[in-house]
């Protein structure tokens, strides 16, 4: 096993189960192999084990486009406004370089992609580790949402999209045809179980809304890989599982929904109460910022002294405060950054998810289907997880997105080269 692939599946497998994973990992991989790799892969003519030419395709100047689109105005709001995302202090690298980063990552990887199995190995062993890190947390240690000591959200978000991923790894197992492949389609398939169980277990309401998508979509991707019943019959063995853990008292989902119900029904009433009213009440803060500067926002460093004038004005609840960001990537971000920021957004969702759509409509094999079902889980996951949440402004979230969405493109490009 290579380098790169050794340091892609630590990044996955270790993304939710190792705090400093996410940021650590990527790290690595810039100040160990990157310059030596980069020089010769760019500059020179000696051939490199493993090393693929470099043609870099209309398609991987698109990513390169939206990548430096985004974290580009990100920096310049930053320069502006002389402020840093406050998520960010402390970290070694700021959040917004992390997409320019991102294209060097992305360049150096279409020169030594991984390989197909080590991406499907490397999705199921984390998925496997986060739903063992929250049946621990929750049934061991007693914890009302398991978090691996990270914030809730992003953990259960990204153990989710981890186990939606791990049922595509299963079709890979299936579509071997050997013994061997059997079992390990039996370990996808239990990785798939438990990635969804650990966001049942984190108690991550927002992120359930993207489970009927992502099982739409794996059923989109399944077409002319498995047979029509086997189809309809394995979607609906992953709803009866996911039924029966809502069911689980153990699992804290019902009184979730319950009492998102019940928080609904207190915003009506007038009463800010919970984590619903709470969002319902930051996004409208949100919309009042964006809609007195719609061009470019109120930028990093203003606005939370904005969210409290209003409050000072009996505009807004006091409860939303403490609060740094919306909850949401595209109002924060139409607060923060305005008309411009939000293109810039919708380019770094839909830029990948419509090369990903292209690929898997054209795929002429199944592994190029199943890598393009892949990136296209992963662009609807985050775009539903960034409803309720900004994803984007959470280091975890950032990094995973980032990771997952480049892994998914250069191992897509090598099978479809091969």
């Amino acid at each position: 096993m290579g380098l790169r692939a050794l340091l892609l599946l630590l990044f996955i497998i270790l993304l939710v189960v190792r705090p400093w994973a996410h940021w650590g990992v990527p790290l690595l991989g810039l100040g160990l192999l990157m310059p030596g790799t980069v020089a010769i892969g760019l500059l020179g003519s000696k051939r490199v084990a493993g090393a693929m030419p470099i043609h870099l395709e209309r398609d991987d100047w698109l990513w390169i486009l939206a990548l430096l689109a985004f974290g580009g105005f990100w920096l310049l709001d930053v320069a502006r406004t002389g402020r840093w995302p406050l998520d960010s202090i402390g970290w070694a690298i700021p959040l917004p370089i992390w997409p320019l980063l991102a294209v060097v990552l992305l360049i150096w990887l279409l020169r030594y992609p991984p390989g197909v199995r080590v991406f499907w190995v490397a999705v199921c062993g984390g998925a496997l580790g986060a739903g063992a890190v929250a049946l621990y947390e929750r049934l061991v240690l007693g914890d009302g949402r398991a978090s691996n000591d990270l914030n809730a959200i992003p953990f259960g978000n990204l153990s989710l999209l981890l186990g939606g991923l791990s049922l595509l790894a299963l079709l890979w197992c299936l579509r071997r045809g050997h013994a061997r492949s059997l079992v390990l389609a039996s370990m996808a398939l239990l990785a798939g179980v438990f990635g969804i169980l650990g966001s049942l277990l984190s108690g991550t309401r927002g992120g359930w809304l993207a489970l009927p998508f992502l099982l739409v979509l794996w059923f989109r991707t399944s077409r002319d890989l498995l047979p029509g019943v086997w189809r309809y019959i394995s979607v609906g063995l992953v709803a009866f599982v996911i039924a029966g853990a809502v069911l689980l008292p153990s699992s804290n989902v019902t009184p979730r929904l319950a009492e998102a119900v019940s928080e609904a029904q207190q915003l009506r009433a007038g009463e800010v109460r919970g984590s619903v009213g709470l969002r319902l009440e930051m996004w409208r803060g949100g919309l009042m910022l964006w809609n007195e500067k719609p061009l470019l926002g109120w930028g990093e460093g203003g606005v939370v002294p904005r969210i409290r004038a209003l409050i000072a004005d009996d505009r807004l609840s006091p409860r939303i405060e403490s609060f740094s960001q919306m909850h949401s990537d595209l109002i924060d971000t139409a607060a923060r950054r305005g008309l411009l920021g939000v293109t810039t957004l919708l380019m770094l969702y839909g830029v990948p998810l419509w090369l990903f759509w292209r690929r898997l409509r054209s795929a002429g094999s199944a592994e190029t289907q199943l890598m393009a079902g892949a990136g296209m889980m992963v662009c609807i996951a985050y775009i539903n997880f960034g409803l309720s949440q900004s994803m984007l402004r959470d280091p975890l979230g950032l990094s995973g997105y980032l990771g997952l969405c480049l892994a998914c493109w250069v191992t897509l490009r090598a099978s479809h080269q091969a």
